[in-house]
Formats: structure tokens, C-alpha cells, sequence
């Protein structure tokens, strides 16, 4: 991303549900998005998702049920979410969750497209997953943001 400025749409509301395994997040500019946290798990900005250059992407199989057991802010300009599968080294700063939210469509089909031609399941096991009991969102987090005043 290309980084922050004052004109990066900043988070005005972050709510992480975790029946719905989705992050809410409502931006300064009026855009909101809801992202599952399979999503973000995949497309997580860390080096271990990333590689450490272009050719160097790790595939992440066996993702859909990762749940956010935990968020921490980072600074002002990020959130560093802890999966449940023990993955936690990704820093999501606004500009990045505002494109993963513009582009999910498109990053979900190519995700799906990339686990397919490597005969990959998003499913840990490989299986489908057992019908779990619907449950009403329960926001582990619900976070206020706004700019550090200058």
C-alpha cells in the first residue's frame, strides 16, 4: 500500500463478530465493509502469508473456520489481529483493510481460483465443514477510532 496521508480514510468503527468469523469496519470517507476473517488470514500482510518478495507467496490452506481471538492497536494507523490458528505477525494498517474491502470480490475469487488449481481445500482437513448452530454476533471488540489530534 502506498501508505497514510491525511487523506487515508481512517476507521471510524471496528467491530470483530465471532459467530459471523467477519471484522466490521466502517471508514471516514463513508465506506464499510465486512471481512471475514478467512479473508484477512489469507491476504494477511505478514511475511509468512507475503514471502519476502514477489514469486515468494505462501498458499494458506485449511482456513475457513480461523477465528480473531484478540485485536491490538497498533499506533494510529493499524490493528494487529490474533487468529486462532496462531497467526498474529500481521500488521493491517487502514489503507490496507480499506483495499482489502474495495477488492475483496476479485481477492476472494482469485483465492479460490489459486486453491483450485493447487487442489487445495479451505477446509483443515479437506473435508467439508459440519453445520454448526447459527448464533447472534457477539463482538468481542467494539473500538471507537479517531485521529490523534495534531
Amino acid at each position: 500500500m502506498a501508505g497514510l496521508d491525511k487523506s487515508t480514510p481512517t476507521p471510524t468503527r471496528i467491530v470483530v463478530h465471532t459467530q459471523s468469523r467477519a471484522l466490521e469496519i466502517a471508514f471516514s470517507d463513508g465506506a464499510a465493509f465486512r471481512l471475514p476473517f478467512e479473508l484477512l488470514r489469507v491476504h494477511s500482510p505478514s511475511a509468512e502469508v507475503r514471502g519476502h518478495g514477489p514469486g515468494q507467496e505462501v498458499l494458506q490452506v485449511g482456513k475457513r473456520e480461523v477465528g480473531i481471538a484478540g485485536v491490538e492497536p497498533v499506533g494510529h494507523y493499524a490493528i494487529q489481529p490474533h487468529f486462532s490458528d496462531g497467526h498474529s505477525t500481521g500488521i493491517f494498517s487502514w489503507d490496507y483493510l480499506h483495499w482489502l474491502g474495495t477488492n475483496q470480490d476479485r481477492l476472494w475469487e482469485e483465492y479460490l481460483g489459486r486453491l483450485q488449481a493447487a487442489g487445495a481445500s479451505r477446509d483443515a482437513d479437506g473435508s467439508a465443514p459440519a453445520a454448526a448452530p447459527a448464533a447472534p454476533d457477539t463482538p468481542i471488540t467494539a473500538v471507537s477510532m479517531s485521529r490523534p489530534r495534531s
